[in-house]
């Protein structure tokens, strides 16, 4: 319906259909959005792991819990666990 209301539109959606409908197009589009999902995976993971990082050498330094939690965005519970490893 939001096709018919904008030339734009029905053209993406005439293109969106012309590709689905091929199968070896539809199998590379799939690959590469696996491939992207997987790689804003390993980021999100890369990125907590340095926000630990970070926690780790705050909590060395015997920085409050609270600052801890503004500075990394982890929780007080993430941050209590992390505890174990600095003791």
């Amino acid at each position: 319906m939001l096709a018919q209301t904008s030339p734009q539109l029905g053209k993406a959606v005439g293109v969106l259909k012309e590709l689905s409908a091929d199968e070896q197009t539809r199998m590379l589009f799939e690959a590469r959005e696996n491939e992207r999902r997987d790689w804003a995976s390993r980021m999100g993971g890369a990125r907590r792991d340095g926000r630990k990082d970070v926690a780790l050498k705050l909590l060395k330094r015997n920085r409050p819990i609270t600052e801890i939690m503004e500075d990394t965005g982890l929780t007080h519970e993430e941050i209590e666990a992390l505890m174990t490893s600095v003791e």
